[in-house]
């Protein structure tokens, strides 16, 4: 039987380890941030340390009964941190993050300190220095919205299909309208920096007027 202040050392641990994660996640504007974070990972080591030691007061076998549920339970707060906006989801890092959060308390409720730290290193590391690095190399996916308006005298939808298909770009809400005396095509898509400057380049000419607008895509 673990004793009052053991007890103690492993929740506090477990709240530290949430909080670190959580800080990023407010510096990022991210839902699940310090306080939600902590509360993951001090109930899962809770949990894990009351499943051990119900079963050892009640002489049952199995120790790991509520631990077990935990992973089920945690993956219904993940699923409520991931929403569909405009035909993409939102969330899926955050809720990434909370599934692992739930593995850092149960470990820390386990009494493996330095995994729990070190998982929560690992965590962070991909939170914060991946991030920059996919930012930097400009790999990251955004979703966008273009619009190019032209002249009478130019149909430029046949084109903008071609270069999609080319950059191998899979748009959404393709569509084609008239405005007056103009032909407007518009559509969302999910590109990254390259293929959005490989489109702008293409159509960027005189008669041709374009905007690029922030829409729902992949958001952590």
């Amino acid at each position: 039987m673990l004793s009052f202040q053991q007890i103690f050392v492993r929740l506090l641990f477990a709240s530290a380890m949430g909080a670190l994660i959580g800080i990023e996640r407010d510096l990022r504007r991210r839902p699940a941030g310090v306080r939600t974070s902590l509360f993951v990972c001090l109930s899962t080591a809770l949990f894990t340390i009351l499943s051990a030691q119900l079963s050892h007061s009640w002489s049952d076998n199995s120790s790991t009964r509520i631990a077990s549920n935990i992973v089920q339970g945690i993956g219904f707060l993940g699923a409520g941190a991931i929403l569909k906006e405009g035909g993409s989801l939102v969330g899926l890092t955050t809720a990434a993050t909370i599934f692992v959060e739930a593995a850092i308390g149960m470990a820390a409720g386990g009494g493996y300190f330095a995994v729990s730290a070190a998982t929560t290193g690992i965590v962070l590391f991909a939170l914060v220095v991946l991030a920059w690095g996919t930012e930097k190399l400009h790999v990251r996916i955004r979703g966008l919205l273009f619009r190019f308006t032209t002249g009478p005298t130019e149909n430029i939808a046949r084109e903008v299909q071609e270069i999609l298909s080319a950059l191998h770009v899979a748009p959404q809400h393709l569509r084609v309208s008239i405005s007056g005396t103009n032909s407007i095509v518009e559509f969302q898509a999910d590109v990254n920096h390259q293929q959005e400057a490989a489109i702008v380049d293409k159509l960027n000419r005189q008669g041709v007027v374009m905007e690029i607008i922030p829409s729902n895509g992949h958001h952590e």
